[in-house]
C-alpha cells in the first residue's frame, strides 16, 4: 500500500510539473494588466511578440478580451481582427490602436475592405463596446468586448503593426512576421492555431515575382544591350554579335512575361492592396518590352533611307526599358522588404556590369577612333597616289 500510495504521488507530482512547466513557457499566463482584470484563457499567438487574454460568456455570445503587443512603441500602430472570409486582413473586423500627435492614445474599430485599407474609424458587422487601449512602456494593449453571432465564435484571427505617418497608420511590412500573422481561434474551447499556409504560399509567389523580374529586366535586358552596343565593333564577332543579342533580350522579355504574370495573379489575390507606382511602371515595361519585340519584325534593312529613324526608335526605347526597369525593381525591394543581402546582391551586379560597361566604352572608343584614323590615313595615301600619278603622267607627257 505505501509503495502504491508513493507511485501515485510521483505520477501526480510528474503531471504538476509538466503542467507547471507549460504553463510557464506560456508567456501571456505570466502578464497582468493593470486594472486588475483578470481573463481565463489566453494564447501566446506565434508571430509579432502578440497575446490574446479572453473570458467567454456562452449566455450572451460575448468574448471580453484583451490584445497585446510587446516591444513597440508610441511609433506604431497595432490592430487584431476577426476575418470569417480567411487568413488576411482584406475582409477583417479590425480592433486598432495608436498614439496621436497630442500623445493620447486612440482605439477604435474598422473594417477593411475590399479597397486599398486605410484603416479609417468604421462600424463593424458585430457589435463592440468598451473599447480602449493603453501604451505602457513599450507595450500597446486593446480592450474590448465583442458580442458575436455562433459563426465567429470558431473563426480565422489576424493581428499586425506597422508604422505611422502623423496620425496617420501607414502600411505595414509585407514579408517576415507580418506575412504570417494569421490563425483560427475558438473562443468556446480556447483552441487556436497558426496559420500562414496561404500566407506562405503568396510569400513564394512574391519571391518568384521578385525574382523572374530582376533576372529579366534588371540582368538580361542590360546585357542583351550591352552585347548590341559593344561586340558588334570587333568585325570578328559579325553577326554572332546579332543573334547574341536577339537571344539575350527574347530570353529576358519571355521571363519577365512570366514575371509579369505572377505580378498580376498576386494583385488579384490581394485585393486590398495595391501599389500603384511600381504596378503602372510594370505595365509601361511590359508594353515597351512588347513593342520592341515586335520592332524585331519591321526592322529595315541597314541601307533602307528609314533605317535611321528605327535605330533612334529602338535605342530609345531600349535605353528606356533598362532605366524603368531598374527604378522598379527597388520599388520591389521597398515592397517585399526582403532581407538586405538580396538588395546588395542586386546593387553589386549592377556596379559589375557598370564597371564592365565603362571599360568597354573607352575599348571601343580606342578602336573606332584608331578604325577611323587609319580609314582617314589610307584615304589620305590614296589620294597622295592618285595625284602622284597623275603628276607623273603630265610629266611624262610633257617630256614627251
Amino acid at each position: 500500500m505505501v509503495n502504491k500510495a508513493i507511485a501515485c504521488a510521483l505520477f501526480f507530482s510528474l503531471v504538476a510539473a509538466l503542467f507547471a512547466s507549460s504553463y510557464a513557457q506560456q508567456t501571456c499566463g505570466r502578464q497582468a494588466f493593470n486594472n486588475n482584470k483578470v481573463y481565463r484563457t489566453c494564447t501566446d499567438l506565434p508571430v509579432l511578440n502578440s497575446f490574446l487574454h479572453w473570458n467567454y460568456d456562452p449566455s450572451t455570445n460575448t468574448v471580453d478580451l484583451a490584445f497585446r503587443h510587446t516591444t513597440t512603441s508610441s511609433s506604431r500602430w497595432v490592430a487584431w481582427a476577426l476575418n470569417p472570409s480567411g487568413q488576411r486582413m482584406a475582409g477583417s473586423q479590425c480592433l486598432v490602436a495608436f498614439q496621436n500627435s497630442t500623445g493620447r492614445p486612440v482605439a477604435y474599430t474598422t473594417p477593411i475592405g475590399s479597397g486599398s485599407p486605410t484603416l479609417q474609424p468604421g462600424s463593424l458587422s458585430f457589435q463592440v463596446s468598451n473599447i480602449s487601449a493603453t501604451l505602457e512602456g513599450n507595450q500597446w494593449t486593446i480592450f474590448a468586448t465583442l458580442q458575436l453571432t455562433n459563426d465567429l465564435l470558431s473563426t480565422n484571427q489576424v493581428w499586425q503593426e506597422g508604422p505611422m505617418n502623423g496620425d496617420t497608420p501607414s502600411i505595414h511590412a509585407l514579408s517576415g512576421d507580418n506575412s504570417r500573422s494569421v490563425g483560427t481561434i475558438d473562443f468556446r474551447t480556447g483552441q487556436t492555431t497558426a496559420g500562414g499556409g496561404s500566407s506562405d504560399s503568396r510569400r513564394r509567389r512574391r519571391n518568384t515575382h521578385g525574382v523572374l523580374n530582376a533576372v529579366s529586366w534588371g540582368v538580361l535586358i542590360p546585357m542583351g544591350a550591352m552585347i548590341a552596343r559593344y561586340l558588334k565593333v570587333f568585325k570578328t564577332a559579325n553577326p554572332a554579335w546579332f543573334y547574341l543579342h536577339v537571344a539575350c533580350q527574347a530570353s529576358g522579355y519571355i521571363v519577365g512575361v512570366a514575371g509579369w504574370g505572377t505580378g498580376i495573379k498576386l494583385g488579384n489575390d490581394s485585393p486590398g492592396i495595391k501599389y500603384n507606382k511600381h504596378r503602372n511602371i510594370g505595365i509601361a515595361l511590359f508594353a515597351i518590352g512588347t513593342l520592341q519585340m515586335f520592332a524585331m519584325l519591321l526592322r529595315p534593312k541597314p541601307d533602307h533611307k528609314y533605317r535611321l529613324y528605327w535605330n533612334i526608335y529602338h535605342w530609345s526605347l531600349g535605353y528606356s526599358v533598362i532605366v524603368l526597369s531598374i527604378i522598379n525593381i527597388f520599388e520591389g525591394f521597398d515592397i517585399l522588404d526582403p532581407e538586405k543581402k538580396w538588395k546588395r546582391a542586386y546593387i553589386g551586379i549592377l556596379i559589375f556590369l557598370g564597371a564592365v560597361a565603362a571599360l568597354l566604352e573607352a575599348i571601343t572608343w580606342v578602336i573606332v577612333l584608331k578604325r577611323k584614323n587609319g580609314n582617314s590615313v589610307k584615304h589620305h595615301h590614296s589620294i597622295n597616289g592618285a595625284n602622284g600619278a597623275n603628276g607623273y603622267g603630265a610629266r611624262t607627257q610633257q617630256g614627251a
